[in-house]
Parts: structure tokens; sequence; C-alpha cells
């Protein structure tokens, strides 16, 4: 009584703690893909700013917590992560959330700098010979999930979670496509998936595996590529630092190197784009399926594809002068 009696006299504000706050955040945003991410950082900060008022918190409130996490190895974008949710809150609490007195849970947001991050890793485009390497390693299974990867620039989830009720024939052009719900893509937008001639017979080579998946294995979906299995094979293949996502970055290079329209390149990368991308004409669809083909086929000439890169990958971006650089060549 006495808080609503300082709030209706004198505009004093209610107490709210962080623990409120981020309650109200997860409550409010279930709808999001990544909600069980935000929850998962959040259960990390309670222990540190749970109980602290939200007019306490600053960037030094947070310091603790921060060099805790870097003493235990956690990398620089993880730490980003929790602070850009800690951002959100505190943004919201001074902007949308009101009390019954119709005043802010919080009068000014402070200013929570991220991290430098110069750990954040640049894409790597395989070349043929870095894939032939790789692939060989893999397990069957697996080895069909990156052939369709490299040949279609879906992301692990994507693949991982493609389902047969998805597959689209397409008669006149007798072949058929994937479209993904908006719900199981990370930018929200339905995917568009077209299948060049290497992904279809990949297709092809999964039915009547699995009844509901695309990619199982032992009778399971799939639940990650980026795997025990995965780890093991780029150390034999002499790639240790190779991830999954770099099968998409490949994709991606070798459209451009094939001559494909920024835009095609766009509709077959699933890229957020503003166009309606799972309403295409015979002949737009036919142009896709061309352009998807262009990546695989061994006996049209590819335009040499040059990159300068770091003899160390991963080198740190402080010492670019120390990074000798090696001309590779992805046709």
């Amino acid at each position: 009584m006495e808080e609503i009696r300082q709030a209706q006299i004198y505009g004093v504000r209610p107490v709210h703690t962080f623990d409120q706050a981020a309650a109200k955040f997860v409550q409010e945003n279930q709808h999001k893909r990544s909600i069980g991410d935000d929850v998962s950082r959040l259960k990390g900060l309670m222990p540190w700013i749970g109980h602290v008022r939200l007019d306490k918190i600053h960037r030094g409130t947070l310091q603790n917590w921060i060099e805790q996490r870097q003493r235990s190895g956690t990398a620089v974008g993880t730490v980003n992560h929790g602070l850009q949710i800690i951002r959100r809150i505190l943004n919201l609490s001074a902007s949308k959330w009101v009390d019954e007195q119709g005043l802010t849970w919080l009068h000014t947001p402070p200013k929570i700098k991220l991290l430098p991050n110069s750990e954040k890793r640049q894409p790597y485009p395989l070349s043929w010979d870095e894939q032939t390497r790789l692939f060989r390693e893999l397990p069957a299974y697996l080895a069909d999930m990156a052939l369709f990867a490299v040949n279609t620039g879906c992301r692990d989830q994507e693949i991982c979670n493609l389902r047969w009720e998805w597959e689209v024939e397409i008669p006149a052009l007798a072949t058929s496509i994937f479209i993904i719900p908006g719900t199981r893509v990370k930018n929200g937008d339905a995917r568009l998936i077209v299948l060049n001639r290497v992904a279809l017979a990949v297709v092809n080579g999964q039915r009547g595996r699995h009844s509901t998946h695309v990619f199982s294995f032992k009778g399971h979906p799939v639940r990650y590529m980026l795997s025990t299995s995965w780890r093991t094979a780029r150390e034999k293949a002499g790639l240790p630092h190779v991830r999954v996502h770099d099968l998409k970055h490949t994709f991606g290079r070798r459209l451009r190197a094939a001559g494909v329209t920024f835009e095609d390149g766009q509709d077959l990368l699933g890229h957020r784009s503003g166009r309606i991308t799972t309403h295409y004409s015979v002949a737009e669809l036919s142009r896709l399926f061309e352009a998807a083909n262009s990546v695989c086929d061994p006996d049209r000439r590819r335009p040499e594809l040059v990159v300068l890169r770091g003899a160390l990958h991963g080198a740190s971006r402080k010492t670019p002068a120390k990074a000798a650089v090696e001309l590779r060549r992805l046709s």
C-alpha cells in the first residue's frame, strides 16, 4: 500500500528485480524459436543478478559474471548473447512494461556494451578436393546428409528435421522440391529447397528408410550433424576447423562462381529477400533448377574462384601482418 501511495503521489516506481523482469520476458516470448537458448542463458544469470533491482544493474554489476564465464572458457559470442538478453530486458522495462500507475518498470536503461569479439570465425568454403577428403571419412548416413547440404545450401537443423510431408511434386519438370514451414526456419520465412540432380539422388536413396523424416540413422531421425562422427572425420581429413555450416557457404560460393544471379542465389540459399518464396511459375522453377545444377555438372567448365586466406586459419585479426597468405583454387 505504501508503494502504491508513493507511486500515486510522488511518482516513485515500485521495485522490480531482474528475476521478475526475466520471467515476464520469457512469458511474452514463448513464440520465439530461440526461447530455449534465452532461458538457458537466463538460468545461468539468476545466481548473479536475479535478486538485483533493475535500477541497480549496469555493466559493472555484470563484471563478476563476465569474468567467471571467461575463466571457464566460454566463447565470447556466448557471453555476448547473455549480455544482449539483459540489454533487451532492460530496454523493455524502460519502454514497454508499465505498472498499474502507468509508470515504466525502469526510468532509463543503462548502456550494456558487448565484449569485442576477435574470435568470430570466418566462413570456410570447401574446395572440391577438400570435399572429397572430408566426405570419404564420414559414415555413410552423415556423408549423404553432407552431400545434400553442399548441393542445397540447407542448414544443419533444416536437414535433420526435413520431413517427407514437405515434399512437393513438380510434374512439369519431372522432379520435386521441399517447402519447409516458416515455423521451422531460422529467419521465419518458408524455405524452398530446390533439388539439383545430386540432391535428388540423395533423397531418392533415402526413400523407405523412415516414415516421417528424410534422413535417419538406425531407424531414428538424426538430431545433429555436428556430432562426434563429424569431428572425427574432419580430423582424419586434415580439416579440423570445418563446421557443418561451411557446407552452406560452399554451395553459395559455387553458385557465385557459376554466374548465378544474386536474386536466384538468395532463393536457393533460403535468404530473406521480401519475395514470396513458395509461389513460383514453372519457368521460374526451371531457372532455379538450372542454377542449382550448375554447381554439380562435371561437364561444365566452372569459372575459377581464387580466395585469399590466412595460412594459419583462425589467426587473430589483431595481427594480420603475421598471417601468411595463400591462394586456394575452389574450381
